[in-house]
């Protein structure tokens, strides 16, 4: 992790006392865990919009990426619908709660403050231009699914 970067002031309101605030674990990973907010018994196929607890006041131009940790599956046996969830800085109302949309893929239970997901702010990206060629000139690699062969 790069200790250089500029650091960025977010305010958050908290919408549950049971779950534990945000913290920011220096020296391990940029991400930041979410927790669940509500307890949530959900069976096998059933979905559920899982609120995270939070809103946040993003700085402009940035935005959260909001995905499972990588335990989520194994210990709660849910998927995230979305994949990868985009929340932009304009979704920073006093009641625009943060939440993970799930899927059961087997019978569960989630309890409050348990760790379901996790985010980082990214800036958005830059406008793009594209430029229409008929030849690449990078390295051929074979077409999709062409690496890891021996």
């Amino acid at each position: 992790m790069n200790s250089q970067k500029e650091s960025k002031e977010i305010t958050i309101k908290y919408f549950s006392d049971e779950i534990e605030k945000l913290t920011y674990i220096g020296g391990k990973s940029d991400w930041i865990d979410l927790r669940a907010a509500k307890e949530v018994s959900l069976k096998q196929g059933e979905f559920a919009l899982i609120p995270l607890g939070i809103a946040m006041k993003l700085p402009e131009g940035y935005e959260a990426h909001v995905v499972p940790r990588s335990s989520t599956f194994k210990n709660f046996g849910i998927i995230q619908t979305n994949s990868m969830g985009v929340i932009d800085e304009t979704y920073s109302g006093d009641n625009d709660q943060w939440f993970m949309p799930a899927l059961a893929m087997r019978d569960t239970v989630i309890h409050v403050n348990d760790r379901i997901c996790q985010f980082r702010i990214m800036e958005h990206q830059p406008t793009i231009q594209f430029t229409e060629v008929s030849k690449l000139e990078g390295p051929d690699r074979g077409g999709h699914g062409s690496t890891g062969k021996a």
